[in-house]
């Protein structure tokens, strides 16, 4: 303060410390004041005239967290969502009646149901705990607890705001109103209200009993079923950032309670022989129902892996890791026919041969270290740590030692434990365990051999599997691709998909007649279909379902070609796009690349592109710099420099473009936002760029950016504090080429902004879409009315289509499909 000149400087000085602060978490109460805000803006709103149709699809499903099975009658089950809600069966999964769509949030992280309640679900007791455990991307946070005492058809709120994410719920055998919750606690930032608590009056006060520190949580829970004293819980210390990911830590391990779970005990000590240290990762824990102090745990161990092989050397190539380090003297004395086979095999440009490339390392113009940092990312840094990764290991004794069952390497955690880590003992089949990864594997030895159950029908990425008490070999299984059932240890297996469940990213729509809806889902590839599809079980006689898959991956961003509703730009997680033209025109793939002593570009998990309205052929591409073609992406053109605020150094991409807009006004006025809070504004079609986002709030994910279409200098940015569990809402618009801006939506509740779109032809007629629903302002966003007639109450807007000739909005939710309604 000695040093301020002015009281200028002294404004500037606490403007910023301002804007650091707006990225703070949110804290719960603030949450749940913005959830009564919402109720009273919904009863009165003027937007909900009007019902919204949901179009599916409903065949690629979308993500189980768990599943709950009547025990005397398998064929009624509840499927938990970990967007999508809560769903309920009578018929053995044919279709499913949604029970939670009512409630302030539809993020789901278990559920428990007390069958003995009462055989009749309408007085059936459930308990519902918001925010999946698993650490991905869009694992959006909850805010506690919920419990029915009517089957699900009205709920009560009760209580732990701060878990938002909770990994199981354990009833108590015959005390009704006992629990405990297992909660891993916010994602992205350190809170104290993480590990176990503990009810005994049904959710009307809790008990912290397990608290370990701000950063490790409670993920998984079991108890004792003929001593319910005894639990066990497993704890995982994780951190999250935009950047990076810890996936493991020494306050992580196996608790013991034997007192009911009012004082717990480390059980993974030095001489237990289950793992210690800092690579303690994510851990499922099993206990066997007929004999209790048998008990199998899975962990992912994130030790490094022992380099015991014996290696092969290969005498046609190099390995990139000998290029890691190498020396300017070194590099010259490479053989030049096994570098041209490395350069080959890794798809460098073809211009670089070896003995260009060692000209040019021997001139300077290049580092000998250039090859490997060509290819090195934080992608491929996570990927190539070599970890021990998924072991599995059995107590005899309740928990005292340990023995590691597995005899070979395990391979199901391919990018680390984080979205896995789950284990089944069959209840009557001491030696019978599931344990579920990227695949779902089955030893019938105890752990010491396994096998893969998967089968065509059957999603990969496996979170929930139920094992029948009474006919083991009768298992349903819960995965990214929805809801699976076996009745022969998955020999064979049905497909249970009717719920409309997809987690759409982006989507976009044509021009044809009636016209078609595209999108990319989490999990479940691009597909596309018609706006007037309506979902039946025709299409199983004839084979013809109405939406098609246009590829794989993790699906992104889709554009289409108006000028013949047939040529198709779409791709899949951190940049790879094609092109092509429907039904079956061959594929073009489209991906810039950095040249040889360049930084390696970075994208992000959902890069951006946009074909421009003046000339189809014309398509922009955003890394961390844009790119630009001129022939329908053949040949991508670099039209700026770095566009962000510059990497940091972590195992996540970031850093990178995550949004762009060309004005529908004027060809060549581009704008694009980053992951970090950059917004850049061209008006010379990419020739120079200038920061417009330093009025901004700072260190905000930029969702979006658009160019208005009714004056050449508005343009509209959302901004999005998901990343920094900051809830806030953040909508602004400027009239001047984003020089200066002006908040509007004040009025929104505390809900993640994901999108903004103007009305075809209301100027004044703006509709948002955040993590919470759709919102509505007649008035240039001085208010907003929610619109939810037809859509559950709480459920994440990711994108929003205008097709204008029919003049119909069209929802990209993330977790509930596609949603069609007018607007005239």
């Amino acid at each position: 303060l000695i040093c301020l000149r002015s009281a200028k400087t002294l404004i500037l000085l606490l403007i910023c410390f301002q804007s650091m602060a707006q990225v703070k978490p949110t804290p719960a109460a603030e949450r749940m004041k913005g959830n009564e805000l919402k109720k009273k803006m919904i009863e009165n709103s003027k937007a909900d005239t009007v019902a919204f149709r949901n179009i599916g699809p409903t065949i690629m499903s979308g993500r189980i967290v768990d599943l709950d099975v009547n025990p005397d009658d398998p064929t009624e089950f509840y499927a938990a969502y970990a967007t999508g809600g809560l769903w309920h069966t009578t018929n053995n999964g044919q279709s499913f009646t949604p029970v939670f769509d009512n409630e302030d949030v539809i993020f789901i992280g278990d559920i428990a149901v007390n069958w003995s309640s009462s055989k009749d679900s309408t007085n059936r007791i459930i308990w519902v705990g918001t925010g999946e455990v698993n650490s991905s991307r869009s694992s959006y946070a909850g805010i506690g607890m919920y419990r029915s005492a009517n089957g699900g058809k009205t709920w009560e709120y009760i209580g732990l705001p701060e878990s938002h994410h909770i990994g199981k719920i354990v009833l108590h055998p015959t005390n009704a109103n006992t629990a405990w919750v297992a909660v891993l606690g916010h994602l992205y930032s350190p809170n104290k209200e993480r590990g176990v608590f503990k009810t005994t009056d049904a959710g009307k006060s809790w008990k912290h009993t397990l608290s370990i520190d701000d950063n490790t949580g409670a993920v998984d829970l079991e108890i004792n079923p003929k001593n319910p004293e005894i639990l066990y819980a497993a704890a995982w210390y994780r951190t999250r950032s935009a950047w990076n990911f810890e996936e493991s830590g020494a306050s992580g391990g196996i608790f013991k309670s034997t007192d009911g779970g009012n004082t717990w005990n480390k059980l993974n000590v030095a001489g237990s022989g289950f793992p210690t240290g800092n690579g303690v990762g994510r851990i499922g824990l099993s206990v066997y129902e007929s004999n209790p102090d048998i008990i199998y745990a899975v962990i992912d161990n994130n030790d490094r892996r022992p380099d015991t092989a014996k290696k092969k050397i290969d005498s046609t190539s190099y390995t990139l890791q000998e290029l890691k380090s190498i020396t300017k003297e070194q590099f010259a004395k490479l053989d030049n026919s096994r570098l041209d086979t490395f350069l080959k095999k890794n798809r460098y440009p073809t211009e670089y041969k070896a003995a260009v490339v060692k000209a040019m390392v021997e001139s300077g113009s290049l580092k000998p270290t250039a090859l490997y940092e060509f290819l090195a990312d934080a992608n491929s840094e996570m990927f190539n740590t070599p970890v021990v990764g998924c072991e599995v290991y059995r107590s005899d004794d309740a928990g005292k030692s340990w023995k590691k069952t597995n005899k070979k390497a395990i391979e199901i955690f391919s990018s680390y434990g984080y979205y896995f880590a789950k284990i089944y003992v069959s209840p009557v089949n001491e030696k019978k365990i599931v344990i579920l990864g990227v695949q779902a594997l089955l030893s019938t030895d105890g752990g010491e051999t396994f096998k893969v159950m998967d089968k065509g029908n059957v999603h990969a990425d496996h979170h929930a599997m139920w094992i029948n008490p009474k006919r083991d070999a009768h298992m349903i299984n819960g995965n990214d691709g929805g809801l699976n059932i076996t009745y022969d240890d998955g020999k064979n297996w049905f497909l249970a998909n009717t719920p409309p469940v997809g987690q759409f990213y982006a989507i976009t729509v044509d021009n044809a007649k009636p016209y078609n809806v595209y999108g990319g889902l989490q999990d479940n590839g691009t597909w596309y279909g018609s706006s007037k599809h309506k979902e039946s079980s025709d299409w199983l006689a004839d084979g013809m379902y109405g939406y098609k898959r246009l590829g794989g991956g993790d699906g992104m961003q889709v554009q289409v070609d108006a000028r013949d509703n047939l040529t198709v730009y779409s791709g899949f997680q951190f940049g790879f796009y094609g092109r092509r033209k429907l039904p079956d025109g061959p594929y073009k793939s489209i991906r810039p690349r950095h040249t040889l002593g360049e930084t390696p570009l970075r994208f992000n998990w959902q890069t951006p592109i946009l074909l421009s309205k003046h000339q189809q052929d014309v398509l922009y591409y955003g890394s961390n710099k844009l790119h630009r073609s001129f022939s329908k992406g053949d040949t991508l053109y670099t039209i700026s420099n770095d566009l962000t605020r510059g990497p940091k150094a972590g195992d996540v991409p970031f850093a990178t473009l995550s949004t762009i807009s060309e004005s529908p006004i004027r060809f060549g006025l581009l704008y694009t936002g980053s992951d970090d809070g950059n917004v850049q504004v061209s008006k010379d079609g990419g020739y120079t760029w200038t920061l417009v986002s330093g009025k901004l709030p700072k260190d905000l994910y930029v969702s979006r950016v658009i160019a208005s279409k009714f004056k050449e200098g508005r343009v509209y940015v959302t901004l999005n504090g998901y990343r920094n569990d900051h809830f806030n809402a953040y909508v602004y618009v400027s009239e001047d080429y984003g020089a200066n801006w002006k908040q509007i939506g004040k009025d929104l509740p505390l809900e993640p902004v994901n999108v903004i779109r103007e009305h075809p032809v209301k100027e004044n007629t703006l509709f948002v879409g955040t993590d919470g629903g759709l919102y509505v302002s007649n008035d240039a966003g001085s208010s907003f009315s929610p619109w939810t007639k037809g859509l559950p109450k709480a459920i994440p807007v990711h994108d929003i289509a205008i097709q204008e000739r029919d003049m119909e909005i069209v929802l990209g939710t993330h977790g509930r499909s596609l949603f069609v309604a007018p607007i005239r």
